[in-house]
């Protein structure tokens, strides 16, 4: 492998496909008022908000992230996959219906509504970070990977601004509407140029049976360290270094839930639903779309260890962090990140090598746009319009554009930053790890417990943060470092122990102080009533339209998978 081209044809099919999806989306902006910009002026259908919410979280970033720790050996990594179709029937049953009945542009407004403003500002200050260095600066980083190839010799500082210019370009304009729209397109080239690689891929290493013999043949000559059945495997044993089974049952589900039900750039989708019914049946239908990814995103991985994993790949000039300093990979087992990238430039044929590449590049403008719009809602809902309560909704609006300008710019100086770590789905998750469980403890105390408070919710934030800070000081000073466990500690362990931590400071601290006023708590706490009223409201509606029955058969489907895999 020592240089890789486009055609001319792929190269028209790029650039025509940027420019139409730039075009598209401005043509479907919407900024009359701040909630058209916001939130799409909430009409949006069941089937846009489902695939708008798929194609935000399948974003280039988590396609090659899915596709590097595949090739790692670590199939497991399909379990974050297949737990959001269950995070998402317990989104629908449980919170979905208060976001929704409250008419709030944000989270941390919800949890103003429930605790007070001094929650409601950390939260949001929490999340726009959050956004800017997982979600918005992965994306940039996975765009630069794809880019790389064909570009060796060009800096990634370069790359990374183009791609950022590239995806603002239609957000700042036309808001959630413009990034909605686009999504629906980018999604379907997206499973089509996915099923396209899958296709060759399994092709090249002879099917299925192919693959089995490859990895065996491989772990026989000692250049793979596990079985076919163990790269194979769902549930792993508590020794694995990727995903021990108690991680999986304990950590996963709460990565989860802070991503699907509790953070802006995905829940954002939802609240732009036209109603409570078709917000249910979109986050459903995204949960079913989850499911296909195992073999679309995460089994082409599998295939490129069988044919890929001593490919010269030195050419592109790539540097993977070592204890000398930066050192430029040599081989692909050296840096998965890469995988993907591989697979569809060695493996597709002319024009369609453009499509997928097409639809790589719509997958990260996806996901990027959707967290800088939803940042910038933040920034213009939890503090601007704060500060300045007597600005019209045309100011609003300009205000948001302005705060994803300054956004987009940070995301991309921090891009480079990811390298650091060992593969970009152990940085999208170690992150996330520390970010997420302080928060979901607030969203399911507030929900579930009368008695919480403001000083709880906010104290619990506050000190569970505090912990983060501290454990991360401990770990670089001790170890030098958390990737990848550096300190001796899973990450996934570290989920449920900080989730515990927030929920014992916020009962404690709750019961330590008043109790919470009646508006605090009338209409936001879940009750068995509310349960029983909602039964007496299903009944007699047809099975394809009542999301509980349809909630049952999305478990069926996981189940299968998840035992096929076991």
């Amino acid at each position: 492998m020592e240089s890789i081209g486009l055609s001319t044809i792929d190269f028209v099919i790029i650039i025509v496909y940027l420019v139409g999806i730039v075009w598209y989306g401005i043509r479907k902006g919407k900024q009359e008022s701040s909630e058209e910009y916001f939130l799409a002026g909430r009409d949006m259908t069941w089937p846009i908000v489902g695939i708008s919410l798929f194609a935000a979280n399948i974003g280039s970033n988590t396609l090659i992230g899915l596709t590097s720790d595949a090739f790692n050996t670590n199939v497991a990594v399909y379990n974050y996959e297949w737990m959001a179709a269950v995070v998402l029937i317990v989104f629908a049953i449980f919170f979905l219906p208060f976001y929704l009945r409250s008419k709030v542009y944000t989270m941390p407004e919800f949890l103003e509504r429930r605790y007070d403003g001094r929650t409601r500002f950390l939260f949001s200050g929490i999340t726009i970070v959050g956004n800017v260095i997982i979600d918005t600066a992965s994306g940039l980083y996975a765009g630069n990977l794809i880019l790389k190839i064909i570009f060796p010799e060009v800096e990634s500082w370069i790359i990374i601004s183009f791609l950022a210019f590239a995806a603002a370009a239609y957000t700042i304009p036309g808001g959630l509407s413009s990034v909605v729209h686009t999504e629906v397109i980018q999604a379907v080239l997206l499973m089509f140029g996915s099923f396209l690689v899958t296709y060759f891929a399994m092709d090249q290493v002879g099917g299925w049976s192919g693959m089995i013999a490859g990895l065996d043949s491989m772990n026989t000559a000692g250049q793979l360290e596990k079985s076919s059945n163990e790269v194979l495997s769902l549930v792993r044993p508590m020794s694995d270094e990727h995903m021990p089974w108690l991680g999986l049952l304990l950590g996963v589900p709460l990565l989860g839930f802070y991503f699907w039900a509790n953070n802006q750039f995905m829940v954002q989708r939802v609240l732009s639903a036209k109603d409570l019914n078709h917000g249910r049946w979109g986050a459903l239908f995204a949960g079913l779309l989850k499911l296909p990814v195992l073999f679309l995103m995460v089994i082409p991985g599998v295939a490129a260890i069988v044919l890929f994993s001593d490919l010269d790949i030195s050419f592109l000039n790539y540097t993977i962090p070592t204890a000398n300093g930066p050192q430029i990979c040599e081989n692909l087992a050296d840096c998965p990140n890469m995988s993907y990238p591989v697979l569809i430039y060695k493996l597709l044929p002319t024009g369609i090598l453009g499509l997928v590449i097409a639809g790589l590049l719509a997958a990260m403008s996806s996901s990027i746009s959707a967290t800088l719009n939803s940042a910038s809602t933040l920034i213009t809902m939890d503090f601007t319009q704060k500060l300045r309560p007597d600005m019209s909704s045309k100011a609003l609006v300009r205000a948001g554009q302005i705060a994803t300008v300054i956004l987009v710019i940070l995301a991309a100086a921090w891009a480079p930053m990811i390298e650091s770590f060992s593969s970009l789905w152990v940085y999208l998750q170690q992150i996330l790890g520390f970010i997420a469980p302080p928060i979901v403890a607030a969203f399911v105390v507030g929900l579930f417990y009368p008695r919480a408070n403001a000083n709880g919710g906010f104290y619990s934030l506050v000190g569970g943060y505090a912990s983060v800070a501290v454990f991360i000081i401990w770990s670089f000073n001790t170890y030098g470092g958390i990737d990848h466990g550096a300190n001796g500690i899973h990450f996934l362990y570290i989920v449920p122990t900080l989730f515990i931590w927030c929920c014992f400071l916020n009962i404690v601290i709750s019961n330590m102080s008043a109790t919470p006023p009646l508006e605090k708590t009338e209409g936001m706490i879940w009750t068995k009533e509310i349960y029983n009223a909602e039964t007496a409201e299903l009944e007699g509606l047809p099975w394809y339209e009542n999301y509980r029955t349809l909630s049952v058969i999305l478990l069926i489907l996981t189940a299968i998978i998840v035992v096929w895999f076991w």
